[in-house]
């Protein structure tokens, strides 16, 4: 299946050789009634003979061809349409009776092998009943006809070997529909974390862009030269994130808890609110480094945008990181939003956990993030 249209990609060269091998090979049953039209003395029957059998043939293969189309798309094969094909096909054989006269028995083997491949089975095995009773039957009704005791065993075989290759094309077919919808969802994913990510880096640099572009907008006819600087530092953080976008686009940007730690400074101060920050931090690994830098990068702009705060304190520990502020606090208890999402989903891949509340004194905002016990 094609993901980006959502419609099935046409099967391969080889699979479509395939399928029409598996349904002509069981041809060489109709040796016996072809070579006994061929050898008929007057031409009418020799011809009608032949042109029927062909024709059966022929109408096996794409009927089992169609059958199988289906089969793989995972579509169920309409009951209605499969009767009326089947019928067909035995009317054909009984056509080709004139000519081949009691070999005519051989085109039961593939009506029971179609039954099988193409009715519901309780359908299926009547289908097949009837087709391994119908050599006896004959016999007995039409002098001069024998009962072939091989057409019956051939009809059993036939009907067991389309019962295998039934099963296998409709596993195939839904390996392949898992196989798609695998590739489907990775695909949504890596969707979902690109989106995660942009909004993660674009939400706390135009945050930080809004309340400078503030700022200068009230200094700008008290203190121009102050305008001037917060000017200069809009502009420079609007380059900084068009560099952060197309290091996304390209490769997923590296967060180290260093940097966010410095851009968590600034922030703060353009919106004026006291940063109470660690003068240094414990070597974490790579993965943990990262991981407490989206949290404080998260935290911090949560702060800036919905606190009201006057004061925000980050502590980083080497096993938790910890972001809080004496703001209004979280407005319900169990504070969510696109950002705190991204957070968690990450969390998760290291088994950390984030939890979002109100500090020990029960004012303000804290947010943590912490390893599991066993890995601090």
């Amino acid at each position: 299946m094609d993901l980006s249209t959502g419609q099935s990609r046409p099967a391969s060269r080889h699979w479509r050789f395939t399928g029409w091998l598996l349904a002509a090979v069981w041809l060489f049953f109709l040796n016996v009634p072809l070579a006994t039209a061929l050898h008929q003395p007057q031409p009418w029957r020799r011809i009608l003979g032949v042109v029927a059998l062909v024709v059966f043939a022929l109408g096996y293969v794409l009927l089992f061809q169609w059958a199988r189309r289906l089969r793989q798309l995972l579509l169920p094969i309409p009951a209605g349409r499969a009767r009326v094909a089947l019928l067909l096909m035995l009317a054909v054989g009984l056509v080709s009776i004139p000519g081949t006269g009691g070999d005519w028995l051989a085109t039961l083997v593939y009506v029971a092998a179609a039954a099988v491949f193409l009715l519901p089975q309780w359908e299926a095995l009547a289908s097949v009943a009837v087709c391994a009773l119908t050599p006896a039957l004959a016999s007995w009704l039409v002098p001069g006809w024998e009962a072939e005791s091989g057409i019956v065993f051939a009809v059993l075989l036939a009907s067991f070997a389309m019962f295998g290759v039934s099963r296998l094309a409709q596993r195939n077919g839904e390996l392949q529909a898992a196989q798609q919808e695998i590739g489907r969802l990775a695909v949504a994913e890596e969707r979902a974390r690109a989106a995660r990510d942009l909004h993660d880096i674009l939400g706390h640099s135009l945050t930080v862009v809004a309340i400078k572009a503030e700022l200068a907008g009230r200094l700008i006819e008290m203190d121009t030269e102050r305008a001037a600087v917060e000017v200069a530092e809009v502009e420079a953080l609007a380059r900084a994130a068009l560099s952060d976008v197309r290091q996304t686009v390209g490769a997923y940007r590296e967060v180290s808890l260093t940097a966010e730690l410095a851009g968590a400074r600034s922030a703060l101060a353009a919106a004026g609110i006291a940063a109470d920050l660690p003068a240094e931090v414990p070597a974490l690994p790579d993965e943990w480094d990262r991981l407490f830098g989206w949290a404080v990068r998260e935290g911090v702009t949560n702060v800036v945008r919905h606190s009201g705060a006057r004061c925000c304190t980050i502590r980083v520990h080497p096993g938790r990181v910890e972001v809080s502020d004496d703001g209004r606090g979280p407005s319900t208890p169990d504070a969510t939003g696109n950002g705190l999402v991204g957070l968690r989903e990450r969390a998760r891949q290291l088994d950390a956990v984030v939890s979002v509340g109100r500090r020990p004194d029960g004012s303000g905002f804290l947010l943590r993030v912490h390893a599991p016990a066993e890995a601090r």
